[in-house]
């Protein structure tokens, strides 16, 4: 049972309700914080030396520090320690006014309410006080632990380490005039996506340097010393240096330490408060400096350098997450809490210069609340081959992209490297790679559209975060590779599942498919991504699409391009295969998850439920041989699985931009309705659990099971049994 809030003094600010300790005023109240340091109509601070200035910026950062303790120990979980060591910044930041602020860390999240709560911006949830923050905190509908898409004022999604900076570099592509500060943990330093990623976008995008990364150098990650914990001063400047940053601004809580804390790394809050507004005075001018090199075309960052869980229960890696004991009973908390204390003034005066800051309540100013405009399209250039002929799909969509990308200047196209070897060259002949190079032989040049790091993560990571803030993208990918992109496109989905205004879907084109790749072995046949987008089609967003032909291809393209806060993954071979459907039955399709490719009548009748193209092949064989001993078949090509679940299966009703449509019981069983079912995939069985789920008849599966180096499509299939022969006589079996 926690403490019960005591009465609050006499005047105290209603939003106040559920702060537990009120502190003294501090010393020299009456001089420096008699007016607020942004001024009424103002946006922010007038001038950064303004010893006022530091003063309320160190008011407010011990504010933020309260409320992350007050609110993560009012349930005993949630992460204060590592967000504790940048409030300060954070502060200086909002002072300065700048709102456009996103993060790396999943475990900043309460810093990120606390802030949010401070200007306002949870007030569009319902959350006014802090003890309605306490009661919603990790709570259903609530403050979630790590951030998400569904929190007012907040730019990114954030769990997963390494992803951040993708937002803050697609905030800047858009928006060339805002800042966009990222703070990066230096646990998540240790990961290469987050340099890698930010060196290609400046060797892509020289020009747009106003995302500005924050360095949380505390010395610790989440259970022990960060690895870049031992690097003295000198080699991280030169680490940032040698990889292309021009600004490197490092303010090193050590050097205004008088209480003589041991080790490299110490906390401000326990320096002479003279001393602490010296460190606040330093921390706001050097953000203040790095906010306008890197709106003035400098590649910056700010470090800084202070011991993680500075001012709250603990510090070190012992800061970063509330256990059970960790109560608002909890010695170590009522201390922490009691020394952090403030005054009903003091509370009223940071509330003040927060709500002005930078015009307003995050929710109501900051980029990601509002669509982005885009221009319209147009009706696409599709064009229907005839049913036989042979084309390559991967080149046809081709076309349609090329096409967008010179409807929309922001549309941007990505790919590791491989879009030539994809078939989809015609992208980068019309779009241009991105390179400070111009070189005709490889359609590159300084100012294309097609964005081709090595990196999947740096590839899925630009491309989703720029849907996310309101820009039409593609990534694609040979689908064995993909894999290594997927973590940050799916935190995006999920954030656009929960976002509160509709958005672009996030849409990607998989190629090259373990069925193409058998000369190059089994590192090249990966399918098995495909039960992970399976898995993901239950959230109720996400729509995995597989179009059998060029002319279906097309067609599911241009229908995503329609489509908002969706994940839409299309997967499509890079081989000329024959032409099957038209373009209305992929419309039809779209619809209801699939179309009817061929029907042989017969005594008995052995429905195949195929996924993919070049399965296909073998399908069509396995129905004549059946034919031959007088069984019918019908040959049944999923397009797009997901509307195959029945509408219980999927949340689609928990999602923003809800798409509840199913296929019915007869619908389904107009499709799959038979004497016995074969699902046939050459990836991962899990894409066919809808048809498996619904069907009554007997049934069976046949899918990939492992890659080998092979010498063509036709000879890795039979290794993996997908063979006409066993096909047919399974389907024999079944309806014996």
């Amino acid at each position: 049972m926690t403490t019960k809030t005591p009465s609050a003094p006499a005047k105290t600010p209603a939003f106040c309700e559920g702060i537990q300790y009120f502190g003294e005023q501090w010393p020299d109240f009456d001089r420096y914080g008699k007016e607020p340091a942004i001024a009424t109509g103002k946006t922010a601070i007038a001038s950064p030396p303004d010893h006022s200035a530091a003063y309320q910026t160190l008011l407010a950062a011990d504010a933020l520090r309260y409320l992350i303790l007050q609110v993560t120990a009012s349930k005993a979980s949630g992460h204060p320690g590592g967000f504790a060591s940048v409030a300060d910044g954070i502060a200086a930041l909002v002072m300065l006014g700048h709102k456009n602020i996103i993060t790396e860390v999943g475990h900043h999240a309460p810093g990120f309410y606390s802030n949010m709560f401070l200007d306002r911006s949870l007030e569009q949830m319902g959350i006014h006080t802090v003890q309605q923050m306490r009661d919603r905190f990790r709570e259903h509908k609530g403050l979630l632990g790590h951030l998400s898409g569904q929190i007012p004022g907040l730019l990114n999604p954030a769990g997963p380490l390494g992803q951040g900076q993708h937002f803050a570099m697609a905030g800047a592509l858009l928006h060339r005039d805002i800042l966009f500060p990222v703070t990066i943990g230096d646990g998540g330093i240790g990961e290469p996506y987050v340099m890698s990623s930010m060196a290609h976008f400046h060797t892509a995008y020289p020009e747009v340097t106003n995302f500005l990364p924050i360095l949380v150098w505390n010395g610790y990650s989440q259970e022990h010393h960060s690895m870049v914990s031992t690097k003295p001063n000198s080699e991280m400047i030169e680490y940032w240096q040698g990889n292309g940053f021009q600004e490197i601004i490092l303010v090193n809580a050590k050097d205004y330490d008088d209480a003589n804390q041991p080790g490299e790394y110490v906390d401000s809050t326990a320096f002479s408060f003279e001393k602490r507004l010296e460190f606040a005075q330093a921390v706001i001018e050097a953000t203040d400096k790095a906010a306008k090199s890197a709106l003035f075309g400098k590649l910056t960052v700010l470090i800084i350098k202070q011991l993680k869980g500075s001012g709250v229960h603990a510090l070190g890696a012992k800061s970063h997450n509330l256990y059970g004991h960790h109560t608002l009973d909890n010695e170590e908390i009522i201390s922490a809490l009691k020394t952090r204390a403030l005054s009903p003034e003091a509370w009223q005066l940071v509330r003040t210069n927060f709500e002005r800051a930078a015009g307003g309540p995050a929710a109501t100013i900051v980029k990601t609340e509002f669509e982005l405009a885009l221009p319209e399209l147009g009706k696409l250039p599709l064009k229907q081959y005839a049913i036989g002929e042979k084309q390559i799909a991967t080149t046809a969509m081709g076309e349609l992209v090329a096409y967008v990308g010179k409807k929309d200047p922001k549309f941007v196209v990505t790919n590791a490297d491989g879009n030539a070897a994809s078939g989809i060259n015609n992208i980068n002949v019309a779009l241009k790679i991105i390179h400070p190079t111009a070189d005709d032989t490889y359609f590159q040049g300084p100012k294309g559209q097609v964005y081709e790091p090595l990196s999947e993560d740096a590839c899925a990571g630009l491309a989703a975060a720029l849907a996310l803030f309101g820009a039409r993208t593609l990534w694609c990918s040979y689908e064995s590779f993909a894999i290594n992109g997927v973590p940050v496109w799916q935190t995006v989905t999920q954030a656009m599942a929960e976002l509160r205004r509709p958005t672009p879907s996030t849409v990607t084109l998989y190629t090259a498919g373990a069925l193409e790749q058998g000369r190059n072995g089994w590192t090249h046949q990966r399918p098995e991504i495909e039960n992970y987008f399976a898995a993901m089609m239950r959230n109720g967003n996400v729509f995995p699409l597989f179009p059998p032909d060029s002319n279906s291809i097309q067609v599911c393209y241009d229908w995503a391009l329609s489509t908002q806060n969706k994940g839409i993954v299309i997967t499509a071979s890079k081989t000329p295969l024959p032409i099957r459907t038209t373009f209305e039955q992929t419309q039809q399709a779209l619809q209801d998850g699939a179309v009817v490719l061929q029907e042989i009548p017969g005594d008995k009748t052995v429905v195949f439920a195929v996924i993919g193209d070049m399965t296909l092949i073998p399908v069509y064989d396995a129905a004549e041989q059946l034919k031959a001993q007088g069984i019918g078949s019908k040959i049944v090509s999923i397009v797009s699985p997901r509307r195959l679940y029945r509408p219980h299966d999927v949340a689609w009703n928990t999602c923003s931009q809800a798409d509840g449509g199913f296929l019915d019981d007869a619908g389904f069983e107009k499709f799959f309705g038979g004497d016995a079912l074969i699902g046939v995939t050459g990836g991962a069985s899990g894409m066919l659990e809808p048809i498996m789920l619904r069907s009554t008849a007997k049934r069976d599966v046949f899918a990939w099971k492992r890659g080998e180096t092979t010498a063509s499509a036709t000879q890795i299939m039979e290794f993996n049994g997908l063979t006409p022969e066993a096909l047919a006589k399974r389907g024999t079996e079944l309806v014996g």
